[in-house]
């Protein structure tokens, strides 16, 4: 018998202050059975970051022709793909012919190796990376209750969390952009 999802509710208070993008969200998260609570908040906060692009979770870890989140158009083009890991040199460069814009969030301590040892061979592919704080990351993944109400408030390359069981601030940093 194979495992079902956890299902998180989130009802979040989003304020962007870069984008002055302001907006009550409520979210449905399914958490796979083989997903870290870390990388479940990793996608939520990619969720959040690009909340006014209209993101939208996929069948995620269950799908792999599919990224974590995504933008379609209404001609069902794919504007934004958006993957929460490590994923392969293969795997974005095929997201990059199949979407307008790729973007990868690392948001773990094996972030740097696999920095290391893909940077020569991602530097041609049409990819923004960036590198989650992986403290700051298991940080919020602590604070990570069934139903939950959240605040985040989005300033330069950092967001700040704040639930009923903590506070914390998780930043990122450019590894690639384009």
């Amino acid at each position: 018998m194979a495992l079902k999802p956890t299902i998180y509710k989130l009802r979040i208070d989003l304020s962007d202050l870069e984008r002055n993008y302001y907006q009550a969200l409520k979210l449905t998260v399914a958490q796979h059975p083989s997903e870290t609570a870390e990388r479940m908040m990793a996608r939520v906060l990619a969720f959040a970051i690009h909340a006014q692009d209209g993101p939208e979770f996929t069948k995620g870890l269950s799908t792999v022709e599919e990224p974590d989140i995504w933008v379609r158009s209404m001609d069902d083009q794919i504007t934004l793909w958006i993957d929460v890991g490590e994923p392969s040199v293969d795997r974005i460069t095929k997201a990059a012919r199949l979407a307008r814009r790729v973007v990868v969030y690392s948001f773990n301590s094996k972030s740097e190796v696999w920095w290391a040892q893909n940077q020569a061979k991602l530097w041609r592919v049409n990819a923004s990376i960036y590198r989650f704080d992986a403290n700051q990351v298991q940080s919020l993944a602590a604070l990570l209750d069934r139903t939950m109400d959240l605040s985040i408030t989005i300033t330069g390359d950092s967001a700040y969390f704040a639930t009923q069981n903590g506070e914390c601030e998780v930043s990122w940093s450019p590894l690639q952009i384009v």
